[in-house]
């Protein structure tokens, strides 16, 4: 199969996890809407843009999980979108609000953007280990 044609949306793909995402889809033809929190921070992109395919497919949007409609404009005219951007923090004090508050929300504006796109007929979400790892009770 190949992608050469389709348009994606990566969320959080400065991470680990989706930067190696973007990597697989740019190396079978995608064209791929990255979305991170700062452009202009070279730590959260520079990696993004040295891959292979990049320079052609490759575009970068700021985008914020606890801001509506801040996916809109990544994910508008995509083929599908996979949300891999979490929180994941190992050091929270206060996991709801640092960790599964953001990422709920996060999940439902990315949820609600694609809902507002016609061209969207996928959606893959992730989570985080983050999400089952770390508890304050342990039974």
């Amino acid at each position: 199969m190949t992608g050469e044609g389709k348009t994606v949306c990566v969320t959080g793909a400065s991470g680990f996890i989706a930067s190696w995402l973007v990597n697989h889809l740019l190396r079978r033809g995608y064209t791929v809407n990255a979305t991170v929190r700062d452009l202009s921070d070279p730590k959260k992109t520079a990696h993004l843009v040295a891959l292979d395919g990049a320079k052609e497919r490759l575009k970068l949007f700021k985008a914020e999980l606890t801001d509506e409609c801040s996916f809109d404009e990544a994910i508008e005219g995509c083929d599908g979108v996979f949300h891999v951007a979490s929180p994941c923090s190992l050091t929270c004090k206060d996991p709801q609000v640092e960790l599964i508050d953001p990422a709920v929300k996060g999940t439902i504006n990315v949820l609600n953007s694609c809902a507002k796109t016609p061209s969207v007929k996928r959606v893959i979400l992730t989570s985080s280990i983050s999400a089952v790892s770390f508890t304050a009770k342990r039974e």
